[in-house]
């Protein structure tokens, strides 16, 4: 009895967190198609057919479940790029990954909204917690980019020389486009010239 008891709530667990998980990635595809500022309740909840009061047992407001999709996708970023890194595949390839992943990101900003909705959300909530969450953002894109200089100097392809400076200048420059790119005014020569300069500031073994 226990342990049909155990199943059945197991089971429940699991129907539970695949409508959280069905809500998410229909709030992603509002989001990207209308940012932040624009999607409402009402978007999410005709995309996902869930009901007003199915959701709210969920989450209580747009916001609510924009912070959990940006959580999400925090999580999902760059995962491959990651399992490359615990798999010690080599440098180059790695960054390679790293460089191509964000500028299929970049490009794809101006008919994807979720980039806009990213910084509709930092402009529009001038609070502690949106400062940490874009701190905490910035610091997990420079975190993945030293791990990804270790794994240079591991395999004695980078000099262990000024990487977390380094990778510091990368996370500018990966930002600073990523604003750029919600101007419409990123061009594909912009992005590589950009990836030419960051290649030129690490420091390779001769």
């Amino acid at each position: 009895m226990a342990k049909k008891q155990q199943s059945e709530l197991t089971t429940a667990e699991k129907k539970k967190q695949q409508k959280r998980d069905l809500i998410l990635e229909s709030a992603k595809v509002v989001f990207s198609k209308k940012g932040l500022i624009d999607a409402t309740m009402k978007d999410i909840i005709e995309e996902c057919g869930i009901s007003r009061g199915g959701i709210y047992l969920y989450f209580r407001s747009v916001d609510e479940i924009f912070l959990a999709v940006l959580e999400q996708r925090s999580k999902r970023k760059f995962d491959d790029v990651r399992e490359m890194i615990m798999e010690q595949v080599p440098f180059e390839t790695i960054l390679n990954k790293y460089f191509s992943d964000h500028r299929k990101r970049l490009l794809h900003s101006i008919s994807d909204g979720m980039l806009r909705a990213v910084y509709e959300y930092y402009y529009t909530h001038k609070t502690e917690a949106s400062s940490s969450l874009q701190q905490a953002q910035l610091s997990e894109t420079k975190r993945t980019i030293h791990e990804i200089f270790k794994v240079g100097v591991q395999q004695g392809v980078l000099k262990d020389e000024n990487l977390a400076v380094i990778a510091e200048n990368y996370m500018f420059v990966i930002e600073g486009l990523g604003i750029l790119a919600l101007t419409g005014h990123i061009t594909e020569q912009i992005i590589d010239d950009q990836i030419a300069v960051m290649r030129q500031l690490l420091p390779y073994r001769e």
